[in-house]
């Protein structure tokens, strides 16, 4: 009996741990202005007409970086994800299924 308990306990540690470690407070788009960027149209796109447009995202210029989406709870860094072989829509969908919503309405829906 002690034992079930024992293993209920650790199991609903381990859910908590899960549902919490799925919050992020703040998410940065990290890369660099122009150089590989210029060959990834829609991912620039996004940056610099989309990212703008959501709460608690910025974009932060790296010399040379590629393009990464890296996701924070308060100040701890949480996730790190690639976006050079997105498209815009997949980066603003990769964004939202994260919890992140548009502050604005994007152009192409006024």
């Amino acid at each position: 009996m002690i034992k079930q308990i024992s293993i209920v306990i650790v199991l609903s540690a381990c859910l908590i741990t899960n549902v919490r470690a799925s919050v992020y407070t703040r998410a940065v788009v990290e890369s660099c202005s122009g150089c590989s960027l210029n060959r990834l149209a829609d991912v620039k796109k996004f940056i610099f007409e989309d990212v703008p447009e959501y709460g608690n995202v910025e974009f932060k210029h790296i010399t040379g970086a590629k393009p990464e989406l890296v996701l924070y709870d308060n100040d701890d860094e949480v996730e790190r994800l690639a976006l050079s072989k997105l498209t815009r829509d997949e980066c603003n969908e990769l964004l939202q299924s994260k919890g992140f919503k548009r502050e604005k309405t994007p152009r192409d829906e006024i």
